[in-house]
């Protein structure tokens, strides 16, 4: 990314310098994490850990419910899967959330390891509990209700072991020192809020920027977030030259303590770990507001609780509404919710004898810097964890519970990407500069308050156009200050956070729809077309720029890998002619190809009505997780393994574990299992056509394949294809040929010169032909297809490299093997039979090509049974 559009805040020259190998921002669950997963994965490397606070603060200590994990022996990684994506509705990065799911038990284990105390039940084992969004008890606690700032305490002593990890407190981090043509990120700028050789705006010169700085929620009114959340590391992004996407997903806990109508700033959360124990909401005449609205009642995703709140208070003007737990009972209080019942009384409010007034209030942001599945944003150099990062995990709404193992999956991911990328640079890097650009005047910290509000008013739980069009058009008024401001902590602060606003704003403002937890009162349904359209946000200098894009989902890397060879040849001892197929394919990713065909093929099975499976929706819960076989209801050689996972996967969206016990080319007897998937139900049996479509195609092609390739076994000839394919699945059907043993012939029309008895005829002769093609296209091999023997001197004599000898007898086949005597490769065609083809081989031809290979092989029986 050029560093020309680069935009940087108001801030004396850097007075003071550090190295690092890496430098991290942030000290919550996913810099901790990440600062001491780095250090244990390298020898030498050396962190510099910067913190706004102390060590001690940040949103993590705060988190009262828990950490989710599929760690009890009846949940498992697909069924948090599957709740994680209901959860975000629709907006989810599939292969991040399978990455959460799989990865998260061992990223739970580490923290248990390194020291963090959690709950235990009577057996000893992980006491686990549920919240909203949860259809299984995984969510791990510490403290009862003070999981957080165990996690928390067990982190920093550990980063506080560690000698090759610095920390610098009381620091804000400004902007990033970039280097080289490609702009790429040196290191950051800091001012340290203290005495002695540190004071003041220095530098941290690394190759490597790690922004783990959390999330934003000082820009709202009323928030559950300390006071540093006030987007700093989005900001920085946005002026470094990032993408930002799915900003307007803004979570607003559905139950924080209600202490008054002038009430500002952080407010008390209320974990809705109180409803996954029982409680539940009420209105003032003590009306059960939850009924009816959602499957899961009181345990809806926060979204759905957040806004039957807000349209309930809306309906009877009201502020709040209550959360009942009076029927808990002293014990469990006090041993499940210590921390939540010290809060409430000492706001005057006793949760024993009365309910628990909450509303709503901002809480987390599903969105942020636009990252890879590593961390990478698209500014060289800088990587984000955590909150402030947009991996594409919750979508467009957090199940619960996830943002703590978000910041622990995700953190160990970006040390193994900084670990290998310390091996290619320098032990100590080059020195950077602040970004070049437009310097953007700093915002007077008395602006604050009327940006949270006009956030709160316009920007909150429900929202309009026309509020979010006023709210664009003043904030972008305030950026534009009529006297200057000195710089200093508060200045920046004001700055980033109006900065955040604007770029939420106009995302918001964007989506002209309802989902997840971007709710418009004048758009209140979800438009289909939008589900894979996300916004993405940007600073071009002072000015915010918002797109959408339609973006199909990543294909997990090593699944799209292997799809991208279906297309290609495979090795063997006779590359020519068929590898020429490898530079001719009209496309540049093949799995790309292949993810369009499949998803035709759904498309074809989910036209109609609904574009459901209506009879599985029916039949099936939503939730109900089941494993299935793919089995072989025959003898003969497998073709297609990949696109039947990719179908399973496309449709589940990567919320599946699937298991292989053949590949392809492998030979197969009846009964044998092919395949092992576990998947939703609905999804299984939504897949299961197509899935088995491709397969059963594909492995009777290799079947029939391998059928013709045993017969001429030991004489030397290779069985090869035509371009007598299934329309749209010649690169599969010719893979499928692959896998049964044969070889290809060309692909297409124009990889090879072949002239055929139509072009001899058109050109005046087969001489004339052959001399047409190889003066017009030189380089290109070429062929001729002869019915006589009387045709060979002349293809020869013009420069055929292969002659196709169609429709020759026995007889006639060894005798123009004969007369070539090698000068050219020979090829079979036209009236083979599996009888016959042993007797043809032996002639001594090169090639017998098998038109009905692709074009009329029979399927080979392969079924799903579901378990």
């Amino acid at each position: 990314m050029s560093s020309a559009r680069q935009t940087r805040i108001e801030a004396p020259e850097p007075g003071w310098t550090m190295h690092a190998d890496v430098v991290v921002i942030g000290s919550g669950i996913a810099g901790l994490s990440t600062a001491l997963r780095y250090v244990r994965r390298t020898g030498a490397g050396r962190v510099v850990l910067v913190t706004k606070d102390r060590l001690s603060t940040g949103s993590t200590a705060y988190a009262q419910g828990g950490i989710a994990a599929a760690m009890a022996p009846e949940d498992g990684p697909v069924a948090h899967m599957v709740d994680t994506l209901l959860a975000g509705a629709g907006l989810c990065d599939p292969h991040a959330v399978n990455v959460l799911a799989t990865d998260g038990p061992d990223a739970l284990r580490w923290l248990i390891d390194l020291g963090a105390e959690f709950d235990r039940d009577d057996d000893g084992g992980l006491s686990l509990t549920r919240e909203g969004g949860h259809r299984a008890d995984r969510v791990a606690h510490a403290g009862g209700d003070a999981t957080g700032a165990e996690i928390q305490r067990a982190l920093v002593q550990a980063v506080l072991s560690q000698e090759r990890i610095e920390v610098v407190e009381h620091a804000v981090a400004l902007d990033t020192l970039r280097e080289g043509d490609d702009g790429a990120v040196r290191g950051v700028t800091l001012h340290v809020m203290g005495e002695g050789e540190r004071d003041g705006v220095g530098a941290v010169v690394s190759p490597a920027v790690v922004l783990a700085t959390g999330g934003m929620g000082q820009v709202f009114a009323a928030t559950t977030n300390p006071p540093v959340s006030t987007g700093d590391g989005l900001a920085l992004a946005a002026r470094a030259g990032a993408r930002l996407r799915d900003l307007e997903f803004i979570q607003f806990h559905p139950t924080v303590l209600w202490l008054g109508p002038q009430a500002r700033g952080r407010q008390p959360l209320v974990s809705e770990a109180l409803r996954g124990e029982g409680a539940y909401l009420v209105d003032a005449e003590g009306r059960r507001i939850m009924e009816g609205v959602h499957e899961l009642g009181d345990l809806a995703p926060r979204d759905v609780v957040a806004r039957t709140i807000a349209r309930t208070m809306a309906a009877q003007d009201t502020d709040h509404v209550y959360l009942e737990t009076r029927h808990f009972g002293r014990a469990t209080w006090e041993r499940r919710f210590p921390t939540i019942l010290a809060s409430c009384r000492s706001h005057g409010i006793d949760p024993l004898t009365e309910a628990v007034p909450v509303a709503p209030a901002a809480h987390y942001a599903s969105g942020g810097v636009e990252v890879d599945i590593d961390g990478r944003t698209g500014v060289p150099g800088l990587w984000a964890v955590g909150e402030v990062a947009r991996t594409g995990v919750h979508g467009a709404n957090r199940l619960a519970s996830n943002s703590l193992l978000e910041g622990l999956v995700f953190a160990d991911r970006i040390a193994a990407g900084l670990a290998r990328a310390a091996e290619r640079v320098p032990e100590r890097p080059p020195g950077g500069a602040p970004a070049p650009g437009a310097t953007v005047p700093l915002v007077d910290p008395a602006t604050t308050a009327t940006v949270r509000a006009l956030m709160s008013r316009d920007a909150g739980v429900l929202r309009t156009g026309e509020g979010l069009a006023g709210l664009t058009a003043r904030l972008d008024s305030l950026s534009s200050p009529t006297e200057h401001v000195a710089p200093d902590v508060a200045a920046w602060e004001a700055t980033n956070l109006l900065t955040v606003a604007r770029l939420v704003a106009a995302a918001a403002l964007h989506r002209t729809e309802s989902r997840g937890a971007h709710q418009r009162a004048d758009a209140p349904e979800p438009r289909p077309e939008l589900r894979l359209r996300p916004v993405v946000v940007r600073l071009e200098g002072d000015t915010i720029v918002a797109t959408d894009e339609t973006r199909q989902p990543d294909l997990p890397p090593a699944l799209a890998a292997e799809l991208d060879t279906i297309a290609l040849p495979l090795a063997g001892p006779d590359p020519a002619p068929e590898s020429r197929a490898e530079f001719t394919l009209p496309w540049t990713a093949p799995h790309q190809s292949h993810a369009d065909t499949v998803r035709r093929a759904l498309a074809e099975d989910l036209t109609a009505g609904p574009r459901i499976d209506v009879t599985t929706v029916a039949t099936i819960p939503a939730d109900q997780v089941r494993t299935a076989h793919v089995v072989a209801r025959a003898d003969g050689t497998v073709s297609g393994i990949p696109l039947a996972e990719l179908a399973f996967w496309l449709v589940a969206e990567g919320a599946l574990e699937v298991s292989r016990q053949a590949g392809d080319g492998d030979s197969v007897k009846r009964g044998d299992v092919l395949m092992t998937v576990t998947a939703r139900t609905r999804d299984l049996l939504t897949a299961e056509r197509t899935a088995l479509n491709l397969l059963t195609h594909m492995s009777g092609i290799a079947t029939a394949t391998r059928a013709w390739v045993d017969t001429v076994a030991g004489t030397g000839a290779r069985i090869r294809d035509s371009r007598k394919t299934t329309p749209g699945l010649r690169a599969l059907d010719k893979y499928a040929v692959r896998c049964g043993g044969g070889v290809n012939h060309r692909y297409g029309l124009s990889d090879a010169g072949l002239v055929k008895d139509n072009h001899v005829v058109a050109a005046g002769g087969v001489g004339e032909a052959v001399r047409a093609v190889r003066e017009r296209f030189p380089d290109l091999p070429l062929e001729v297809e002869v019915d006589r023997i009387d045709q060979i001197e002349d293809a020869l004599a013009a420069g055929a490299e292969e002659i196709l000898l169609d429709n020759f007898t026995v007889e006639r086949l060894a005798e123009a093997v004969a007369l070539v005597d090698g000068r050219a490769r020979l090829e079979s065609s036209g009236g083979l039979t599996l009888d016959a083809a042993a007797d043809v081989a032996r002639t001594g031809v090169d090639y017998l090509a098998v038109g009905a290979l692709t074009h009329s092989s029979p399927a080979l029986d392969i079924a799903l049974d579901l378990l």
